[in-house]
């Protein structure tokens, strides 16, 4: 069983530094890396507008109370898997189906994107950095579905699914910048109520009405 966080244990095995995980430690140079600064002022020029605008907390947590994006993110991802689920079985009579999802994950994307900028708006520089290359891998990935929607338009099957499929990798990918944002980062909106009911301890426990 292992160990708690606040146990030492006892031999060799204490002396050992812990292993960091290679994912984690790109993360960080990608927070530090400030060759992704053109990228972060590009979308800086985007978002500005958007978060002067007096309706701007309705694309953070003014509907829901707490951030609308993940909520969102949902939607494009959930569609697009299953068009790329209903390629793998490889019956024709799903290839309607697989265009429609991908058509309608399309759809989703704006109002995703939009919320998406909106919290991006608030956050630190490191943070940005991530979030602006998280938004560059969306573009990227977005426009693979895109291709396949025209593909299969296009009766060109084989290329729709080869592209939805290349969408999901890179769809991947900005999926785990977003989680370390919102997992790692801790960022994302909330409604103050939220903040003053609970306070969470060091050890990630609740400590109520405090």
């Amino acid at each position: 069983m292992p160990s708690s966080p606040d146990t030492v244990s006892p031999g060799p095995a204490a002396q050992r530094p812990s292993t960091v995980p290679v994912l984690v430690t790109a993360t960080q140079r990608l927070e530090q890396s400030t060759s992704l600064d053109g990228l972060r002022r590009f979308y800086g020029g985007v978002a500005g507008p958007l978060d002067r605008w007096s309706g701007s907390e309705l694309l953070r947590s003014g509907l829901i109370g707490h951030a609308l994006h993940p909520v969102l993110t949902d939607v494009p991802i959930g569609c697009w898997t299953a068009a790329s689920i209903l390629d793998l079985r490889g019956r024709d009579e799903d290839r309607a189906a697989s265009r429609r999802l991908v058509g309608a994950g399309l759809l989703a994307v704006g109002p995703t994107a939009l919320t998406g900028l909106a919290e991006w708006a608030r956050t630190g520089r490191e943070t940005q950095r991530i979030g602006a290359l998280h938004g560059a891998l969306n573009v990227v990935a977005t426009t693979l579905y895109l291709t396949s929607y025209v593909a299969r338009g296009r009766r060109r099957h084989g290329l729709g699914a080869a592209a939805a499929l290349a969408g999901a990798a890179v769809t991947g990918a900005s999926g785990y910048l977003g989680g370390h944002m919102t997992t790692a980062r801790k960022i994302g909106s909330r409604d103050p109520a939220y903040a003053s009911d609970l306070v969470r301890d060091e050890h990630g426990g609740t400590i109520a009405g405090s």
